[in-house]
């Protein structure tokens, strides 16, 4: 007797279709993890910045006057060893924010989780918004602010 080795077509597809069901559930999974994940560049980002400004700060005596979007050529221009700052992981319209007066300043960013930990600690409704920023009002928004 002649008997064929392999498998049928059927069982092939019930096969491929067992691994897809699983896939698409761990990738479902993961992304709750990966908005986690941004929101930890987020924060880490601003403490850079932060670093940045308070070298700004030593030789100059003062903190940059300008927006977000000229925070980063203020600082190199500045030469104290910045070659630039970092966006907002996502980029698109959710970038960071800030704003100074001169001898403070805001750091701000919109954050994925609002349940992150983190937002217990910023400074919502802290009169930030006489500096020019914009960090919510109560402690269940989602931006996350440190003002200095």
């Amino acid at each position: 007797m002649h008997k064929k080795q392999g498998f049928t077509l059927v069982e092939i597809l019930v096969v491929v279709s067992i691994i897809g069901m699983l896939s698409s559930i761990v990738l479902v999974g993961l992304g709750s993890f990966r908005a986690r994940g941004r929101d930890a560049r987020r924060v880490a980002d601003l403490r850079e910045t932060q670093n940045a400004l308070e070298l700004y700060y030593g030789k100059f005596g003062g903190y940059p006057l300008t927006t977000w979007d000229g925070l980063e050529g203020t600082l190199i221009e500045a030469e104290i060893g910045v070659s630039g700052i970092s966006d907002d992981p996502l980029g698109g319209t959710n970038h960071y924010r800030y704003g100074s007066n001169g001898q403070s300043y805001v750091l701000g960013a919109k954050l994925e989780d609002p349940n992150n930990q983190v937002l217990k600690d910023d400074v919502d409704g802290s009169g930030a918004e006489t500096i020019g920023v914009d960090c919510g009002s109560e402690a269940a928004d989602e931006f996350y602010c440190l003002r200095f």
